[in-house]
């Protein structure tokens, strides 16, 4: 069985089962763990220049950078799941 890959944008790929957790990139916490992960090099910019819209964090502790929004990770991950408006706002 091969493993499931998700598209996050560009022809970026992660294994889906290697993600732990999907994460809006806009507070003060974030921005620290970008930081860290970019001095010890375990920072992958998948956003090919473009704004950062998702941080993508792994098992392997690896922080990946995504022009996609959360949202759209989200869905990518459970096709069979419809998020509903009230699931996108809390």
């Amino acid at each position: 069985m091969s493993p499931k890959l998700i598209n996050i944008g560009f022809g970026n790929m992660v294994v889906s089962k290697r993600i732990v957790a999907i994460i809006s990139p806009n507070t003060a916490p974030i921005k620290r763990l970008k930081d860290e992960a970019r001095e010890e090099r375990r920072l992958i910019d998948a956003t090919q220049g473009r704004k950062t819209r998702s941080v993508i964090i792994t098992d392997s502790n690896h922080v990946v950078l995504s022009a996609i929004q959360c949202e759209t990770i989200a869905q990518r991950l459970s096709p069979n799941c419809k998020l509903s408006e009230e699931d996108l706002t809390e």
